[in-house]
């Protein structure tokens, strides 16, 4: 599914146009974007939560020479789905 896809939905869904959908979409999407960078965490209650977690330097080896070399400390962005969403998908 797309951006595109989801504001259709939206649209079809509210009964507005395509444009106003799409832009929801995208002003819902950055907001997102905001506030997992400024806080760290976004929690939807019967989706899921977002977390950026750090991960620490650490040993590594290139896999086509063998060399060792240090891999840098970077954040990475989890997602762990809600109990609600589990269900659903699991439904079948």
């Amino acid at each position: 599914m797309t951006k595109a896809d989801l504001a259709d939905k939206v649209s079809e869904g509210l009964s507005c146009t395509k444009n106003e959908a799409f832009d929801l979409v995208e002003l819902t999407l950055e907001t997102l974007k905001e506030a997992i960078a400024k806080e760290g965490h976004v929690k939807i209650t019967g989706f899921g939560n977002f977390v950026v977690k750090q991960k620490a330097a650490r040993r590594g080896r290139n896999p086509q020479t063998g060399d060792e070399i240090t891999i840098t400390p970077r954040k990475i962005l989890t997602f762990k789905a809600s109990q609600v969403l589990k269900e659903r998908i699991n439904q079948g």
